[in-house]
C-alpha cells in the first residue's frame, strides 16, 4: 500500500475520532475537526499532484 493511501486512511479515521458527535469530544467544538480536515485536504492535493 503506498504511503499516500495509508496517510489518507489514517487522517480519515482521525477526522472521525475528533468529530464533535462523540461524547468525549463534544466540549472541543469544531476546532480539531477543522484542523484535521485542512490537513486531509492538503494531503489529497499533494497526492493528486504526485508530490507524495
Amino acid at each position: 500500500m503506498p504511503l499516500g493511501t495509508l496517510l489518507i486512511i489514517v487522517l480519515i479515521v482521525v477526522l472521525l475520532g475528533v468529530s464533535p458527535r462523540w461524547g468525549y469530544s463534544r466540549s472541543w467544538g469544531y476546532g480539531p475537526t477543522g484542523i484535521v480536515g485542512t490537513v486531509l485536504v492538503i494531503v489529497l492535493i499533494l497526492l493528486l499532484l504526485g508530490r507524495i
